[in-house]
């Protein structure tokens, strides 16, 4: 293997060619090239504005239901806190508040997930991938019946997805590539009932009370709520036998993975989302 890894790289240097970038791969495909010529302007523009290079740059995502929002929160490698530097509207969610336990419930998830695929032929225009069911959805949920397939899409319609139409999917889709381009190994997202300020907390907290799974989860997702707020950093997320989560700030300015690093993937139309 190390002869063949030698005589590969010797061909590359002796032929003047390097391995396409994540950026180029991704440009083989109509969609994104469609996304890039709509949207690059714009996203380089955004990041200009805030000081963040392509090359060298991490993002964080947070999503809120009742808000209908996504956040995209970016630093370079080198910062130590992320930047809030776009914020796209949620065209659709089905479902209500809280976690997604079983298949066919419309349920968005709620919790710490992180992005695993990227489809450029998604029936949506473009998609991307959640990790669920993650850890805790796997200990909590229907055993057997937990559902999966879970996007952030194009179009306007959701069946447990989170739609924000083609326009806005272009954007969002660059975003990603640009950070793996730059380096990035996964992409976090924390998706919340709602922006969790003490006030709306302690309403939701009230108002679900007979309701314990919700407002176990609710408590741990405000725990990472006013740490990230307070530090702008992800924080590190481990989850216990029971599907709750103990929530700590990463003493590291990188990114913290919510668990293992999963390969980014190219999905083809079989998925269908």
């Amino acid at each position: 293997m190390k002869y063949l890894i030698i005589l590969f790289s010797l061909f590359l240097l002796k032929s003047g060619t390097t391995p396409a970038t994540f950026r180029e791969k991704q440009l083989n495909y109509t969609r994104v090239r469609e996304a890039y010529s709509n949207k690059e302007k714009v996203v380089a523009k955004t990041l200009a504005d805030h000081g963040i290079s392509r090359d060298s740059m991490e993002i964080y995502l947070r999503a809120f239901k009742t808000e209908k929002k996504i956040e995209v929160w970016a630093k370079n490698t080198c910062d130590t806190a992320f930047t809030l530097v776009k914020e796209f509207p949620i065209c659709e969610i089905s479902g209500e508040i809280g976690p997604k336990r079983r298949s066919y419930d419309l349920q968005v998830p709620e919790g710490f997930y992180h992005i695993n695929e990227l489809n450029p032929y998604s029936k949506y225009y473009l998609s991307m991938r959640i990790n669920y069911p993650n850890a805790s959805d796997s200990i909590r949920g229907v055993r057997g019946h937990l559902g999966n397939l879970i996007y952030i899409h194009g179009n306007c319609e959701s069946s447990g997805c989170i739609a924000i139409t083609d326009e806005k999917i272009k954007e969002l889709f660059i975003y990603c590539i640009e950070a793996y381009n730059a380096g990035q190994q996964k992409i976090d997202i924390s998706i919340y009932p709602a922006k969790l300020e003490d006030k709306t907390y302690k309403r939701l907290i009230t108002g679900y009370s007979k309701n314990k799974d919700k407002v176990s989860l609710w408590t741990d997702l405000k725990k990472s709520y006013d740490l990230f707020n307070l530090k702008k950093v992800p924080p590190m997320v481990k989850y216990n036998a029971d599907g709750t989560h103990e929530i700590s700030i990463s003493p590291a300015t990188k990114v913290q993975s919510h668990g293992a690093i999963v390969p980014i993937a190219i999905q083809g139309p079989t998925l269908n989302q």
